[in-house]
């Protein structure tokens, strides 16, 4: 047993048999039980009280003395120092045989300890950036007008159905760079009783991409590339004619641009949209198709062999151009059911001029069917010169029809 362990057994020993004594004072009892709380002394009088013919008479004296007189001659190896080396080391206070009172101070209300918060295992989860955002809308509809034959004003009853979809995945690193992607498809098609030779034949045909990449020069302006290409999905037709004036890949444009891109935000974001100018650009246009018709023919089945078509000289496939252009691509939101989306598109090579501005109006009647009205003017010097209109062309439709958006 460690020797504090026996200390403390030999002084509950102690205290047991001065319990067993109910009339000892108390003050008598603590000045005696000081020899058992400190380290173990040889006490010479500790003998000669045991060996004398009259006891003393403290009883808890006495006790102690047996206790210690029992230590003594069964464990002298715990014995530490003797009462002859505590003298040598000086006198004992005066004031040990007083009894020790603590002074404890009682407050009538303890402030409650703060429940300290409970830790618990939280799960770290890190998501990835995201840098793609992507949309699309499309739209199928379709107009129908009905004229009698023995109507009072004439006329002719026309049908027709028209189907677009717009597709775009934009990258933003929401740093310096962007890319900007947008696919354009629109096919439609018309018929009418006064032309006997297509029971249809495409009124709105285009496919189209327009891809820019950017590097961020201040809040809004960003050094663009920006890459266009274009042509149309079927053959282009006019009413009782049996020629074919443009095909898939006839004409073909790719157009490149390097240049500046503003970035639009207006009218509290509803007027959003990109604005691109490019000083340097080229364009290259490419007729896949031989046969063309002869213009200065009147013969409905007059063809040329490479005639001069869509800017090109007769018999080439391929013009290439350099020059300056302009893009604005934008959308307002006039109101929660109205909204105008425009395209805007000038090229030049300072000896011909190509411009085009594309309006759609479009009216949402519900969640699912809306209403549009397309105007589209262009101006494009390389075509053939007209008596009334000149380099002008104009094209208008409106429809109603099922839309959808995501």
């Amino acid at each position: 047993m460690h020797p504090d362990m026996r200390k403390l057994a030999l002084s509950i020993a102690a205290l047991l048999t001065l319990s067993a004594s109910a009339a000892l004072p108390t003050d008598t009892v603590n000045a005696s039980l000081y020899r058992l709380f400190t380290p173990l002394t040889f006490y010479h009088h500790v003998a000669g009280n045991m060996l004398a013919v009259n006891n003393p008479d403290n009883d808890a004296e006495e006790a102690v003395d047996r206790v210690l007189m029992n230590v003594y001659l069964n464990r002298p190896d715990l014995v530490q120092t003797t009462e002859t080396k505590l003298q040598e080391s000086g006198s004992l206070r005066p004031d040990v045989d007083q009894p020790i009172e603590q002074k404890v101070e009682l407050t009538e209300y303890v402030a409650p300890k703060p429940d300290e918060p409970q830790l618990e295992p939280t799960e770290v989860v890190v998501t990835k950036p995201k840098f793609w955002t992507k949309k699309g809308d499309g739209f199928l509809q379709f107009m129908q007008n009905y004229v009698s034959d023995n109507w009072y004003k004439g006329g002719e009853s026309t049908y027709s159905l028209l189907g677009s979809l717009t597709l775009e995945a934009n990258y933003d690193n929401k740093g310096k760079w962007k890319w900007d992607n947008k696919l354009e498809a629109k096919l439609g098609f018309l018929t009418a009783r006064s032309d006997s030779l297509h029971k249809w034949k495409s009124n709105e045909d285009l496919l189209r991409l327009t891809s820019k990449v950017g590097l961020q020069a201040t809040k809004r302006w960003y050094y663009t590339l920006q890459l266009l290409a274009y042509t149309q999905f079927a053959r282009g037709l006019k009413s009782n004619d049996h020629r074919t004036y443009s095909d898939f890949f006839s004409p073909f444009n790719l157009n490149a641009g390097l240049g500046m891109d503003y970035k639009v935000e207006a009218f509290n974001k509803k007027l959003t949209g990109t604005v691109n100018l490019s000083p340097l650009a080229v364009n290259y246009r490419y007729v896949d198709r031989t046969m063309f018709p002869n213009q200065n023919s009147e013969n409905p089945t007059s063809y040329s062999w490479f005639p001069k078509r869509h800017g090109i000289d007769e018999g080439d496939r391929h013009l290439l151009d350099f020059g300056s252009q302009v893009t604005a691509d934008l959308s307002w939101k006039l109101s929660d059911n109205v909204q105008w989306k425009s395209r805007f598109y000038a090229f030049t090579s300072y000896h011909r001029a190509q411009i085009e501005w594309e309006n759609t109006f479009q009216l949402k009647v519900s969640k699912y069917i809306s209403a549009n009205i397309f105007l589209f003017p262009r101006f494009d010097d390389a075509n053939t010169y007209d008596d009334d209109l000149g380099y002008w062309q104009f094209k208008e439709y409106t429809s109603i029809g099922l839309s959808y958006s995501f």
